[in-house]
């Protein structure tokens, strides 16, 4: 066995071991459902050569390795009782005059935002402020800009990879080619421990935010008519549907977006052409970095346990479908909190070949997601209800451990290439878990 002390020595960081001050903090990622895995250690990672180091200490010790840039996947991939190695410490973020953002694997979207704010510039990425970048980005990347700028993925240029056999790659279109094409959709802890993205970042936009509330009837007739305009809204506009129950209380709807439209166009589509009631609230003249931190992540996870299976859907559910969902959300019997979002597709999301890059799902109009506690049996019945009418196809960032064909789920026509990627990178399987390539 390797000595402890002289690889924690060897690096620019530090190696926490049950036993050190500060441990119990640092192991537990933010979803809450993982806070009791207990890895053997945990490495702060604060350069290039600390990852190199503790790849070749793991290969020594027959430790299994789990980057942790967030810690907010839903299966638990970034966490282990082997290795995990915080990438909090690689967290700089640099913006040249082209406007390209080089950004290291450990930042948060908080950081990047307001790192990113001070230039005038901006990614398509999600709402959460503590979802790191990194995870974010390799299982594709959905948010607020994307039906007008794409997937985070999409804004990727090259990163920068340390394989398993300790050796640091640059990969871009023109080098390490298969590498970055499967970086884009479908390197979350696979192939290699990402140390730094570059970006092709976007003009930072004024935005008009936008919030409406119901509760009560009529609800089936909303998300009836939200799933037929949403999608296929102007570029510009991203508004989400979330259908909430609590126990004791009636469901009650929100819808939750933006626009880089001003006010007048924002109101008038909604109101004229999708048909929201005019009641609705828009602000606008907000910087997108402002306009983020008047959200909360719908999907941020709550200091409970909970379960998330979704779906994405190439056409709208019939009226039976949502009555049914309704029905069990509302269900009088429920002991926790329940919760579908809506989220629109379309736009430039659709305008990529499935090939193109490692996300293959380029064809859908929502995705369907299904939130509550992790002991309701109710997240599978309802996924059940509405998977009838799915595409069969589910987000890469919303791994789902109880699915019977992940890898055509997750990756479709995508998959034999993956396989061949991750044979090349990864022969002896080192970045392993259930579901991996």
């Amino acid at each position: 066995m390797p000595d402890l002390a002289v690889f924690g020595q060897s690096l620019d960081g530090e190696v926490f071991s049950p036993d050190s001050p500060g441990y119990e903090a640092i192991r537990r990622p933010i979803n809450p459902a993982f806070r009791e895995v207990r890895p053997r250690l945990v490495v702060l990672c604060r350069s290039v050569s600390d990852v190199v180091e503790a790849l070749t200490y793991a290969a020594a010790t027959g430790d299994r390795i789990a980057p942790r840039g967030g810690g907010h996947c839903f299966a638990g991939r970034s966490s282990t009782d082997g290795i995990v190695l915080d990438m909090s410490g690689l967290d700089g973020i640099c913006v040249a005059d082209d406007g390209s953002a080089t950004i290291g694997a450990g930042a948060r979207l908080g950081q990047v935002y307001a790192a990113l704010h001070a230039y005038g510039r901006t990614l398509p990425a999600g709402c959460g402020p503590t979802v790191g970048i990194t995870g974010l980005t390799l299982g594709g990347g959905i948010g607020l800009l994307g039906r007008k700028h794409g997937l985070t993925c999409d804004r990727l240029a090259g990163a920068q990879v340390v394989l398993a056999s300790g050796r640091v790659v640059n990969c871009d279109r023109d080098h390490e080619p298969d590498l970055f094409w499967g970086l884009r959709g479908a390197g979350g802890g696979q192939f290699g421990v990402v140390t730094a993205l570059r970006f092709d970042s976007v003009p930072e936009p004024v935005t008009t935010r936008i919030e409406a509330h119901w509760s009560g009837a009529g609800l089936g007739e909303l998300a009836a008519v939200w799933q037929a305009w949403a999608p296929d809204a102007p570029d510009e506009l991203t508004v989400n549907l979330t259908l909430e129950s609590d126990p004791g209380a009636p469901v009650r709807a929100t819808l939750f977006g933006a626009a880089t439209l001003d006010e007048g166009p924002t109101r008038e589509f909604l109101v004229h052409q999708a048909g929201v009631a005019a009641a609705i609230e828009l602000r606008a003249g907000l910087r997108y970095h402002d306009l983020k931190r008047t959200f909360a992540d719908p999907r941020s996870l709550p200091e409970r346990a909970v379960r998330s299976r979704s779906e994405f859907f190439s056409h709208g559910l019939p009226d039976g479908t949502l009555a049914s969902l309704l029905t069990q959300l509302g269900d009088p019997g429920a002991r926790g909190r329940r919760q579908l979002t809506f989220t629109a597709m379309g736009g430039a999301y659709n305008r990529v070949a499935e090939d193109a890059t490692a996300f293959a799902h380029r064809s859908e109009r929502f995705l369907l997601e299904h939130v509550g506690d992790a002991a309701d049996p109710w997240v599978d019945r309802s996924w059940a209800t509405a998977h009838a009418d799915g595409s069969g196809r589910v987000y890469p960032n919303f791994p789902d451990p109880a699915l019977d064909d992940w890898a055509a789920a997750y990756h479709t026509g995508n998959y034999p290439r993956l396989a061949a990627v991750e044979n090349a990178y990864d022969p002896h399987r080192v970045f392993d878990f259930p579901q991996a390539i």
